[in-house]
């Protein structure tokens, strides 16, 4: 069996710190993903129910914050780059297949259940926590936030508390 191979992650984290740098540098303001869907779900609103979009506090207001479109939105941008940036690494180093990866008691229900519910909690919770992890977090931390070293601890807490109770269905008995 071919061994994986993937970058170093000290070189990683690395390069990331250094593209939050510049990202800060250039636009004042951290990465983020968040934004991006927000951006999505109020161009979709706005096509399907101009009136309700008009009418709604927050989506007017969203909407005046981007008179050009949500849509033209720079993190809208950065998250497209990510995709196509991901969909390319998995190309070049020969990774990209569409496949359900099942270990332990999981099924394919299961997996992709537990996927979908957990995308809605950390969409809902990014919203009610003003920002994703990489927003909170990673920026947070970048510039020394106590809210960003809170956020990253309680991500990690949560992580670890979590994987008690659900890693038999990702744990392959043997």
């Amino acid at each position: 069996m071919e061994e994986k191979k993937y970058m170093n992650p000290y070189l990683a984290g690395f390069l990331l710190g250094l593209l939050l740098l510049v990202t800060i540098f250039i636009t004042g303001r951290g990465l983020g993903a968040s934004g991006a869907v927000k951006s999505a779900v109020v161009e979709i609103a706005n096509i399907i129910s101009p009136s309700h979009v008009g009418s709604s506090k927050f989506y007017s207001e969203y909407m005046q914050e981007h008179q050009d479109g949500p849509l033209k939105n720079w993190l809208v941008f950065e998250v497209v780059g990510v995709i196509i940036g991901a969909f390319v690494s998995g190309l070049i180093s020969n990774r990209l297949k569409l496949k359900f990866e099942l270990r332990g008691q999981s099924t394919r229900g299961i997996r992709i259940f537990t996927a979908l519910l957990g995308g809605a909690l950390f969409g809902l919770g990014s919203q009610l926590g003003r920002g994703c992890t990489s927003g909170a977090a990673l920026s947070g931390m970048a510039v020394l936030s106590t809210g960003g070293l809170i956020t990253m601890a309680a991500i990690f807490g949560g992580a670890y508390a979590f994987a008690f109770f659900f890693r038999k269905l990702w744990i392959t008995k043997g």
